[in-house]
């Protein structure tokens, strides 16, 4: 193969055009244990695996335990999601991911505070970037 084409092949490769997908807000209000959203709302087991439709949210696992940092408040008609990170010795590579799981697919075992703020919900930074600049 002669360098042109080689050169043309890398070009090529390296030349690709990127769409984002914007992705719509779950709610516009959540329920926090402080205005950052960074106290433990609860405990609660997974129930039934889920399957994540896109990188907002985590796959579940049977039996997994599930810390909650934030429950959404749904819209008239929406599902009910809330936000937290899975913590078990056997899922390891998992520990720590924050994201949002439906509610429908925990249990709550243990809640830690009966004091909670309702906040306003908020679009990442990253929607933020992908609108200004797309």
């Amino acid at each position: 193969m002669g360098y042109p084409l080689v050169i043309l092949l890398c070009v090529g490769l390296l030349h690709q055009t990127t769409r984002a997908v914007l992705m719509d807000k779950l709610a516009d209000q959540k329920i926090c244990g402080d205005a950052e959203c960074s106290y433990v709302l609860s405990m609660a087991t997974v129930l039934d695996d889920f399957i994540s439709p896109d990188c907002r949210f985590l796959n579940l696992r049977k039996g997994q335990v599930v810390y909650v940092y934030s429950k959404l408040i749904a819209a008239e008609g929406a599902g009910v999601f809330w936000s937290g990170s899975i913590y078990s010795e056997r899922y390891v590579d998992q520990m720590g991911v924050i994201g949002y799981f439906p509610a429908t697919v925990v249990k709550e075992t243990q809640r830690f505070t009966e004091n909670t703020v309702k906040i306003q919900t908020t679009v990442s930074s990253l929607n933020s970037f992908m609108q200004h600049f797309f």
